[in-house]
């Protein structure tokens, strides 16, 4: 919901306008001067997120389910029972929801890997990059490379290839 899903489907709605808009001319709709501001979209698309979290929170706490923050670890008990920061919680059903981070390789491994991003800094960026290079051919690689592309940024795609055609 955070820096996945949510904030991506926002960010390709723009880009759809931002088509729109470049076509225009060719259905008579005459649309001089418009311009595109990164800053008042990251805010509402970051607000929006920001609500649907407190909306997520709220349903699960009317429905009487605890949240426990923390780093957690299954104990030996004989009862299915986790550790989280030095206090233990047995439950018949245990949720564990991990989340995911991102690994980055070091310089040494990939020189230059330091100078790059996440896809999760994607929604961190402050304004829109004037040239951008994204690495990989997953789906979100070329959703961003889309978005970033339609947004007016000069953006390319390096894709691993394993063979010359």
């Amino acid at each position: 919901v955070n820096v996945g899903c949510v904030p991506k489907k926002v960010m390709w709605n723009t880009a759809v306008h931002a088509e729109f808009i470049h076509d225009h001319a060719d259905y008579g709709f005459e649309t001089p001067g418009v311009k595109f501001n990164w800053r008042t979209i990251k805010e509402k698309r970051d607000a929006y997120v920001r609500r649907l979290n407190d909306i997520y929170e709220n349903n699960v706490k009317r429905a009487h389910i605890d949240i426990i923050r923390g780093y957690g670890k299954f104990t030996a008990d004989p009862e299915p029972t986790i550790e989280v920061d030095g206090k233990k919680y047995t439950a018949p059903h245990i949720l564990i929801a991990t989340g995911g981070r991102p690994v980055v390789p070091s310089d040494s491994e990939i020189p230059g890997a330091s100078l790059g991003m996440t896809s999760d800094g994607f929604f961190e960026l402050e304004e829109l990059p004037r040239r951008s290079v994204i690495v990989g051919a997953g789906y979100i690689a070329v959703e961003i490379a889309g978005i970033l592309s339609a947004l007016g940024s000069k953006s390319s795609l390096l894709i691993r290839h394993d063979k010359v055609l």
